[in-house]
Parts: structure tokens; C-alpha cells; sequence
């Protein structure tokens, strides 16, 4: 971590502490909108095989969102894949899936979710990223495979538990982020917060998407879900740990293969090309 950022993350949890002792729901307000926002918004030049893709600009409520779409055309029979990415990415680091997606004659379609990117906006939460995808679909539909990394994953099991599909649909699952309540435990020790701030945060999210933290659960939607999953994670995954997933590996879901790395981390994983032909294989 650089010095800059050590000195931001304690500027940080020295003033919510600090609100804290005036106000625990203050407090908790704050901690929401910090966990919401990227630390930082990825720009990158776009790889060269973007460069050869149209670029695609809508409008969703109040926000822009940009992104590439390769290989349109008119033929309905052509199968198309959208890519998913993770808080604080973008989908420009999904470059390697490209070419095998396009020779496999896929439709290839890619956004930065709101407040990443080349999109506008501050903040990301489960429901505008479900929203966005449901928009995607809408516009540029029908949509039956689909990648995701890390908080892409989660936003594509709770879009999928919402709709109609079947056991057509492919769905690849990058080190996704499986439990909420394992992130937000781990944000309120990394920032060093009370148990009383986060019960009122818990309560917060409660009242702004309806549901508890715990509701918000890769292992709870999949009971939902009849797609074919493919489900990738690495031993040493520091962010989305591995034993969340594996909870699920042993519910023992007919329709949900695992693959197991080991030494890949949480974003070397799907840079790797073992796990990249994996994906293209089995979408």
C-alpha cells in the first residue's frame, strides 16, 4: 500500500471513529458511502483489440455509461456474452477473452459499471449494477452467457435470480464476491470500526435495498438459479475468500462446476490463461 493511501485509510477511520462519538448513525452513513465509492477509478488506454471494437454510449437515469461491442450484426442465431467487472476495475482488463470469444463467433458486449471507468458517477452498490445489467439486456438483448469478476459476480446471480432463464444460460464466476456480510465485516476491521457502527450500517442497508446484508448472497441466489455456472476461485484469494465459495461447492449443485486455483490471488486469476481458456471453453 502506498504512503498516500495509509494516510487516507487512517485520515478515514480516525473521522468516522470521531463521528462516531457524536452520532453512531452519522457514523454509519459515512461508512456506507465510503464503502460504495472505488478508491480509486481505473483509466487505462484502451488494449488494442478495444480499438477494433464499436464503442457504445447510453444514457441510464442520470448517469453515462460507456462501452465496446464486437462482432453485431443482424443474424439472431449468433450467441451473445457480456462482461462483468469487479469494484475499482474495469472491463478494459478482460482483454484476453476477446479474440477466443470472437473465434468461437460470439457477440461480444463489455460496460464499465456507473462510477468506473469511462462511465460517470462516484458510487456502485448491488442494485445499480443489477439495474445496469438489466438495461444492457433490454438495449442490446438477448443476453444468455455472461463472465463476471468479484462484484460483477455477485450482480449477475441476483439479476439471474430475478428473471426468467434456463438451463441454457452459461454463467462463468471469476472470484466472485459470494458473501456480503464476509465484505462488510472485513471493511469494519480493516478501517478498525465498533460493532455499533455497523449495526447501524447493517441497518441501513436494510432500509435502502429492503433486504438484509445476509439476504445478499451468491449461496442463497444460486438455489434460484437453473444456468450452467462455472465457477472459478484461488486458494489465496485475499479480498473474496476461497471459504465462502466452498460452502457452496459442498451444497453440491448439480449445475455448478468448480475450479480450484492455487497462487493466482483475486485479480491474477482471470488474467491467467489456464482460466481463460477455461471460460471460453465452457461458455
Amino acid at each position: 500500500m502506498k504512503l498516500a493511501q495509509k494516510i487516507a485509510i487512517g485520515y478515514i477511520r480516525t473521522k468516522l471513529n470521531l463521528l462516531a462519538v457524536v452520532s453512531k448513525r452519522k457514523a454509519a452513513e459515512k461508512a456506507l458511502e465510503i464503502f460504495s465509492t472505488p478508491f480509486s477509478k481505473v483509466k487505462k488506454k484502451s488494449p488494442p483489440v478495444f480499438e477494433k471494437a464499436e464503442r457504445i454510449v447510453f444514457k441510464m437515469d442520470e448517469y453515462t455509461i460507456r462501452g465496446f461491442r464486437w462482432n453485431h450484426n443482424k443474424d439472431i442465431n449468433r450467441k451473445k456474452v457480456l462482461i462483468l467487472h469487479g469494484f475499482e476495475s474495469t472491463v478494459k482488463n478482460f482483454e484476453r477473452y476477446i479474440n477466443p470469444l470472437l473465434k468461437k463467433n460470439y457477440e461480444i458486449l463489455a460496460f464499465d459499471a456507473p462510477g468506473h471507468g469511462d462511465s460517470s458517477g462516484k458510487q456502485l452498490n448491488l442494485p445499480l449494477y443489477i439495474k445496469t445489467i438489466e438495461t444492457i439486456v433490454k438495449k442490446f438483448g438477448p443476453i444468455h452467457s455472461f463472465m463476471a469478476h468479484s462484484f460483477g459476480g455477485l450482480a449477475i446471480t441476483h439479476y439471474l435470480e430475478k428473471v426468467k432463464h434456463d438451463s441454457s444460460y452459461r454463467v462463468a464466476l471469476i472470484a466472485p464476491a459470494t458473501e456480503t456480510t464476509t465484505a462488510v465485516n472485513t471493511f469494519f476491521q480493516f478501517l478498525q470500526l465498533t460493532d455499533e457502527i455497523k449495526k447501524e450500517f447493517n441497518k441501513l442497508i436494510e432500509e435502502k435495498a429492503g433486504i438484509r446484508p445476509s439476504h445478499i448472497s451468491i449461496r442463497r441466489a444460486v438455489k434460484h438459479i437453473q444456468a450452467g455456472i462455472l465457477w472459478l476461485h484461488d486458494e489465496e484469494d485475499d479480498i473474496t475468500p476461497l471459504s465462502d465459495a466452498i460452502k457452496i461447492k459442498e451444497d453440491n449443485h448439480p449445475n455448478i462446476q468448480f475450479i480450484i486455483t492455487k497462487g493466482l490471488g483475486h485479480r491474477r486469476i482471470y488474467r491467467d490463461s489456464k482460466v481463460s481458456k477455461a471460460v471460453t471453453d465452457f461458455l
